[in-house]
């Protein structure tokens, strides 16, 4: 098949919902205590694992104007997924479902779809021409089981088939969504009826692929064998037709069905782990299209589709763990991979970093998550450390006047005096982190008492965890020992609890250094298997340096965000000066820099010689210098 030229690949109709996962697996969902939120729904699954895989996808569905309507247009925007056709619908909620894993098998599931925005599509919803403008269109089981949503189904085809497009079926069929089984029966995928038969076959004929397991076969087909129902289904449609067969792979059929469901063209199916089978047939569907709508051999969708599958079932949630296109080519090229892929830490990392939204070429940041220093400021000047929330307040502010909604402009707050700033900075587009270090501590230690990924969970996803280790090539390696089992907890517990890692060093302060020290202790944390988002680096006008840092993450971790600068308290001159350097090596992103900015406005704000707006205003153009300088420097080494 040749892939036609349109402006989009892939429109997806029908369900969308916020999935409510149980993070405690191996028990009732009664006995699970705390849920993760993920993008669900067959169509929003599959528009998220399509883009993921390169295809310009988009979506026509229904969400509430409510907060998880707006969670769900937001990350499928952030996914690269077009939501131009998606009705926001005042009078009704977004969909909700919440399900648990009990084993690899069996997931209890409950669908909360009451009058949902999904379901209220009809016919006027679907613009023809935004249909038109795609290659293929996806239409689902569950958007045939109402009249409403019926008709807007139908008329997406009809669109479809009138500009030469082509038409997917993904049976996707879920008795209790056609009234079949009783509301906590969500799990159950098959009970023969023939009223839900006669309404799936009746698109058969616009179809040019249908896709299902054998399950879905049968419903379709309306017999209990999948031969035959096949062989039903083929009566009524010429349409390339794929059978999902799980571990076993898949088996499609381009024309006539055959005596056995083996002499199809089959699809070997991956021998993993399964964690969790929910979620798996929409990377099966976004595999095979991936490979599909580009115009490749049936074998190879086939391959593509089973290996996306494959590395669902390893992870938990439907949308967040479709892979990406390089996790894929990673997954296909290997040899040999662990039976659990959970434990490749190396396909772990690529699906992590190739998933992260949020692109920073540039990044600006006002660290002032300092906390002792600022305590033995305010005492010196006799002033409650309480003060200290309005300070760090008021330094989010001058960041806010200068990056006015800029997302390339950022703060480092702690949670200590910072509260207030990061409660405030919540309604706004820039990078925030976090300290988790107890300030000064050598091994580090962790501010919190509790366990650190307990800690880690009670923030927003958006925050990003900042941990400051003085750490030196030679130090004695019992203390290297304990440094290295803090920075494994750490980003163990970021990783499960979905939030980046920033690893901050500073080596001067315990040993001499030369243009390699600072790239020996990056090569050390990465060969534990700590791969930090982001690194904090002492500045440095040695481009041998730079070029030693850039050829460690180059080896380690292509995908690192990249690099800041930070300051050491040094004259701001000094700093600019060492920009030109560190601008010179394309992964320093910028600076996250703060007693070079703050402390002698902040010594004069304690000390009442000068105002609340008068500090303001000082910190803006503080930091507004470095910014004029960074961009210049940076402006230079692109020249």
């Amino acid at each position: 098949m040749t892939k036609l030229k349109t402006d989009i690949d892939l429109i997806t109709i029908g369900r969308s919902s916020v999935d409510l996962y149980g993070e405690q697996a191996g028990g009732r969902l009664e006995d699970m205590g705390s849920f993760a939120k993920y993008v669900g729904g067959c169509p929003a699954n599959i528009a998220i694992g399509a883009a993921r895989l390169g295809l310009n996808s988009a979506i026509i569905t229904g969400v509430g104007d409510d907060h998880m309507g707006r969670f769900l247009l937001e990350q499928m925007t952030r996914e690269g997924v077009n939501v131009e056709g998606v009705k926001k619908d005042e009078n009704r909620l977004t969909a909700l479902v919440i399900l648990g894993i009990r084993d690899r098998d069996t997931f209890p599931l409950i669908f909360y779809r009451e009058n949902c925005a999904d379901m209220a599509l009809s016919a006027d919803d679907i613009d023809p021409a935004f249909v038109k403008s795609a290659g293929a269109v996806l239409v689902t089981g569950t958007h045939l089981s109402q009249e409403g949503v019926r008709a807007a189904s139908c008329k997406a085809i009809a669109c479809a088939k009138e500009a030469g497009r082509k038409v997917i079926f993904d049976i996707d069929y879920r008795p209790v969504l056609w009234g079949l089984t009783n509301p906590d029966r969500g799990e159950d995928r098959f009970v023969s009826n023939d009223d839900v038969t006669r309404s799936l076959q009746g698109i058969l004929p616009d179809c040019d692929l249908i896709v299902g397991t054998e399950e879905e076969i049968h419903i379709l087909g309306g017999v209990e064998d999948t031969v035959a129902a096949l062989k039903r289904i083929r009566a009524q449609t010429d349409a390339l037709l794929v059978c999902k067969r799980g571990p076993l792979g898949c088996v499609a059929f381009d024309g006539a069905i055959p005596g056995a469901l083996d002499d199809g063209v089959k699809g070997e199916g991956f021998e993993v782990e399964v964690f969790n089978v929910l979620g798996a047939g929409d990377a099966f569907m976004s595999g095979f299209l991936s490979g599909w709508l580009r115009g490749d051999a049936l074998e190879e969708c086939c391959r593509l589709a089973n290996a996306a599958g494959a590395i669902v079932v390893s992870r938990h949630g439907c949308a967040p763990a479709m892979p990406t296109a390089p996790e894929l080519d990673y997954f296909l090229s290997q040899k040999s991979l662990p039976r659990n892929l959970a434990d490749d830490r190396t396909l772990a990392n690529i699906h992590w970093s190739t998933t992260r939204t949020g692109d920073y070429d540039s990044l600006k940041v006002m660290a002032i998550d300092h906390r002792v220093q600022l305590e033995d400021m305010a005492a010196e000047f006799g002033r409650d450390p309480d003060c200290l929330q309005q300070l760090k307040l008021l330094a989010f502010e001058a960041v806010n006047e200068i990056a006015q909604g800029d997302p390339s402009f950022g703060v480092l707050l702690d949670s200590r005096y910072g509260k207030r700033g990061l409660e405030v900075a919540a309604d706004y587009p820039y990078w925030i982190g976090r300290p988790v270090e107890l300030p000064g501590s050598r091994p580090v230690a962790f501010e919190q008492q509790g366990d650190i990924g307990v800690e880690v969970n009670t923030w927003p996803l958006n925050h990003v965890a900042k941990c400051l280790i003085f750490y030196h090539p030679d130090d004695p390696e019992p203390l290297e020992q304990a440094q290295q089992r803090q920075l494994v907890r750490l980003f163990d517990a970021c990783r499960r609890t979905r939030h980046e890692l920033l690893v901050e060093i500073i080596a001067s302060k315990h040993g001499e250094c030369d243009e390699t020290t600072i790239a020996l202790v990056m090569e050390k944390i990465y060969d534990l298997g700590v791969y930090p988002d982001w690194w904090k680096l002492e500045p440095s006008d040695d481009d041998a340096t730079w070029s030693a840092i850039s050829s460690v993450i180059g080896k380690y971790d292509p995908c690192c965000r990249g690099i800041v600068v930070l300051g050491l308290a040094a004259a701001e001159d000094e700093l600019i000066r060492s920009f030109s350097a560190a601008a010179r090596c394309p992964l320093v992103r910028g600076f996250a820099i703060g007693r070079t900015i703050f402390n002698e406005a902040t010594r004069k704000w304690l000390s009442r010689d000068i105002s609340d707006d008068e500090l303001k205003m000082e910190l803006i153009e503080n930091f507004g210098r470095l910014v004029k300088g960074w961009e210049a420097a940076k402006q230079a080494a692109r020249s």
